[in-house]
């Protein structure tokens, strides 16, 4: 009888391999990360939504081309901000045939505020323990400063992370836009270290546009 040893050996390789890449290690701060690029693909990460169901992302794009957002929270202006924004322009990219998918650090109970505060009837997902950000690469050690302002100022309640030097700091994702097709395939990307600066409604638009037609 032929060992399957090889094989046992080589399913474990694949399976080891796919973990790393999945597991991008989080960046010293937000001019560090290493997001995924335009010809990538959408990582198979499972994430819960405000009532706490799973939802897979590979399953998303195989319904529908994505546009995920990627935002620090419910508690960030500028995030509540471009929530409005992408609300404004939801019923032309739905009749485009796209589906808006927010991923933040919020929780399902905080992702269920958010949405009935700002009347919200797209798709938010809860990445509290940093799943997916780590896999787009985006995610990033806030520092000191930050930490101690954002828990104390704003009285987050976010978990606090330890850094390769021992520090506790807050993890967040830097604010982004990935635009997938039904295949997972990545064909716009927009990321800014400067969470204050978000895309315009109409470049969001124009890339969705050039993605094709979703058929």
């Amino acid at each position: 009888m032929q060992s399957t040893l090889p094989r046992f050996l080589l399913a474990t390789t694949l399976l080891l391999s796919s973990l790393t890449t999945l597991a991008q290690p989080i960046a010293q701060d937000e001019y560090s990360i290493s997001p995924l690029l335009n010809g990538e693909q959408i990582p198979a990460i499972t994430l819960q939504d405000l009532n706490g169901k799973e939802v897979e992302l590979t399953k998303l794009t195989e319904q529908k081309p994505t546009i995920f957002f990627f935002y620090r929270g419910g508690w960030c202006p500028f995030c509540n901000n471009q929530m409005g924004q992408l609300k404004a322009i939801e019923p032309k990219l739905i009749e485009m045939g796209f589906q808006l998918v927010g991923i933040s650090p919020d929780t399902p109970a905080q992702l269920k505020a958010s949405a009935a505060k700002n009347e919200l009837k797209y798709l938010l997902l809860s990445d509290e323990k940093m799943l997916a950000s780590q896999a787009f690469g985006i995610a990033f050690y806030t520092s000191k400063q930050v930490t101690e302002s954002y828990t104390n100022r704003l009285q987050l309640e976010n978990p606090l992370w330890t850094t390769p030097e021992g520090d506790k700091r807050l993890v967040l994702p830097v604010p982004a836009i990935y635009i997938a097709d039904k295949k997972g395939l990545i064909h716009f990307q927009y990321l800014n270290p400067n969470y204050k600066v978000r895309p315009a409604p109409k470049l969001i638009l124009t890339a969705a546009s050039l993605v094709g037609s979703p058929e």
